[in-house]
């Protein structure tokens, strides 16, 4: 591990300049976290700070203070709660994600506390009624502000207020519930013998081995049995994807995929508790549904428009996505020899990578050989320096501020505008670490003064192969993964606003995505490529042949991964909309709409929703990846070549809905 480390940190000086050393300090730059306990204090101290603030604007200061103060709360109040998301998802340290984890809850609940408080709440009446905000931001600050109080429930009675309170509290532990079993029950499927398995992946499975008796009348005799070797496959996301592209087996695959996606099944209950927590609580608010409670303040405005905008997809991707299906039914039953064979759903992605490989000469490994991570990072140096004239530099870290070893800082530069932010890149996998690729915000930007800038600070979080360090090579997903991060990472650390309230992706959910998706397009483009991804023994770009290969493979089953993401979004929009009667039977509903809204069969017995984890984090709300796709392919299509005018958003029954022609021209609609 440390020899990774040492190698993590060469390839990064390769990558980066560096800069003077930094004074020591505690986690994330924050001294109070020196020692694991020191999110006791980061509590105590953000809960004394906030009701400092509190009692001066129970003074009625004027209006443009009273919003710089409650901006000010709201970013104490947030430092804890994003340095203690991040530290309980990354930290190797048991004691520090512990403490983490007492330290969101605590400051969650004092959150609640800030949330219902009159003084708070009349003083932003106060300021919006004045009329006296004269900037366009501060008088959208105080919409805001006062907006999410009361999404907290503070013009309710007492007792409802009350209620609304112990559901806010519920449905965040019913959240983190939820996530730490999708963590740490991921289930698993036993395969003898090893050879079932392709040599190529086996690595990424734990080693087995069971006795098997040579015969049924010598079973009692130990001597005549044989050891015989095989692999257990824990059926996390990553695994059961390897699984299902290698594995020709189709018995492993079927395995596979019904353990992957029956896994956990603590969160049948787990979901539908947070399904009646969270109906309860809108229908408390005066909404009819979560979905329309949830929705209410995006672009969209409506449950209706969300919905018709994706069932509008759904018609519009049906008849492509089956003429893929069967496509790839042909496909397999002249593999198989077998006019008669069904097309199932642990077959997708091993069949469909046999057609691309077979239609398109692109060998994983020597596409891998020309993404080496530490030529990647450099790659999106460039990119950002020509984009936007900034460059990143790695700057030493001071003692207990970071949280492993192969843990890097990086130092956004402008050369007029001085620093723009910092960037901590925790790229690589390891036990116990948040088992996806994430952005995690630590302390957003927001005007201190006409002269001072307070900077932000974000945490880029991925889980690539730490078995080389930096020298890992990624697949071509994984560039297109590490470039939707970055976008995100920009996202934040190149806005400017006054308040950290609109800093980065603090934004309207359903328009968040679209830096990120947007970036990822530059993943695509040879232009971009050619000046990174480069021979590691000659030195040559990448041939232009190759790219033009990979973007051609992308391009064959388009029709079915967009009906996928509808299926998604109809889903969640589902589970959180109005139910006629309850308890509503997640797994009943999830079929229907699966045999409804896609081409595939749904298997009986799997519930693959009870590890979605983006019905947490995104409930009711995951359409916006469907909305950023559709505005970051326009932008791509039109603003990026040329100007889109208006052609990006169109006006909807009362809401906002993207223009759809650039998408569908994109899968070839």
């Amino acid at each position: 591990m440390l020899q990774a480390a040492a190698a993590a940190r060469r390839a990064a000086v390769a990558a980066f300049s560096t800069s003077a050393a930094r004074p020591e300090t505690g986690l994330y730059g924050f001294d109070v976290l020196r020692t694991a306990k020191g999110f006791r204090r980061f509590v105590d101290e953000a809960i004394q700070r906030s009701d400092e603030l509190v009692a001066h604007i129970a003074q009625l200061p004027p209006a443009a203070d009273i919003v710089r103060t409650m901006d000010e709360i709201s970013n104490t109040v947030c430092s804890v709660i994003d340095s203690a998301e991040l530290c309980r998802n990354t930290h190797p340290d048991r004691e520090f994600a512990e403490e983490a984890d007492k330290a969101s809850m605590r400051i969650y609940e004092h959150l609640q506390y800030l949330n219902t408080n009159t003084t708070l709440y009349n003083a932003i009446l106060k300021a919006e009624s004045e009329g006296a905000l004269l900037s366009e931001e501060s008088r959208k600050a105080a919409n805001n502000l006062r907006v999410d109080f009361e999404k907290g429930g503070i013009h309710l009675p007492k007792d409802k207020l009350e209620r609304v309170n112990q559901l806010n509290l519920a449905i965040a532990h019913l959240g983190r519930k939820f996530n730490e079993n999708v963590m740490n029950k991921p289930g698993f499927v036993d395969i003898y013998p090893t050879s079932r398995i392709p040599r190529n992946i086996q690595h990424n499975f734990k080693p087995i081995s069971r006795f098997k008796p040579r015969g049924v009348e010598e079973q009692s005799n130990a001597m005549n049995a044989t050891r015989q070797k095989g692999v257990r496959i824990v059926t996390d996301s990553g695994s059961v994807s390897s699984a299902l592209r290698w594995a020709s087996d189709e018995e492993v695959r079927r395995q596979v995929y019904v353990v992957g996606n029956s896994e956990p099944r603590e969160n049948i209950g787990v979901l539908d508790e947070l399904i009646d927590a969270r109906d309860e609580f809108a229908k408390t608010m005066g909404c009819r549904s979560y979905a329309e409670f949830a929705i209410r303040p995006n672009m969209a405005a409506s449950v209706d428009v969300v919905m018709s905008f994706l069932n509008d997809l759904s018609d519009t991707v049906r008849h492509k996505a089956d003429e893929e299906f069967n496509t790839i039914k042909d496909f397999k039953r002249r593999v198989c020899n077998d006019k008669s064979v069904d097309l199932e759903p642990w077959d997708e992605d091993y069949f469909i990578g046999m057609m691309k490989s077979s239609a398109h000469t692109v060998d994983p490994s020597v596409v891998a050989s020309y993404f080496p991570l530490s030529q990647c990072i450099k790659g999106l140096n460039v990119l950002v320096e020509s984009l936007f004239g900034a460059t990143f530099h790695q700057v030493p870290m001071g003692d207990g501020e970071s949280w492993h070893p192969n843990v890097i800082k990086l130092s956004l530069h402008h050369p007029d505008e001085g620093d723009l932010g910092f960037m901590y890149l925790d790229l690589y996998s390891r036990k116990g670490k948040y088992p996806g690729c994430a952005h995690f915000a630590i302390r957003g930007g927001r005007r201190l003064s006409d002269t001072n800038y307070q900077l932000p600070i974000i945490a880029l979080v991925c889980n690539f192969s730490s078995s080389r360090g930096l020298t890992a090579r990624l697949n071509h997903c994984d560039v297109e993964t590490l470039f939707h991060e970055f976008g995100h990472a920009l996202h934040s650390l190149l806005s400017r606003t006054e308040y950290q309230h609109f800093s980065g992706t603090r934004v309207a959910l359903d328009v968040a995505e679209t830096p990120s998706n947007l970036f990822e397009f530059y993943a695509w483009d040879y232009r971009v490529l050619r000046t990174f991804a480069l021979d590691e023994t000659t030195g040559d770009p990448i041939p232009e042949k190759l790219v033009k290969a990979l973007n051609a493979s992308r391009n064959m089953f388009p029709a079915t991964d967009l009906q996928r993401q509808v299926f998604y979004s109809i889903m969640d929009l589902t589970l959180f909309g109005e139910h006629t009667s309850k308890p509503v039977d997640t797994i009943s509903a999830v079929a229907d709409l699966k045999r409804k809204h896609t081409s595939w069969n749904y298997v009986e017995g799997t519930h693959w929703h009870t590890r979605f984890s983006h019905l947490i984090n995104y409930g009711a709300g995951y359409y916006s990846y469907l909305y950023a796709r559709c505005f970051a392919t326009t932008i791509w299509q039109e603003v990026c070549q040329d100007f889109a005018g208006d052609s990006v958003i169109k006006n909807s029954g009362g809401g906002i809905i993207p223009d759809i022609s650039s998408l569908c021209k994109e899968v070839g609609l």
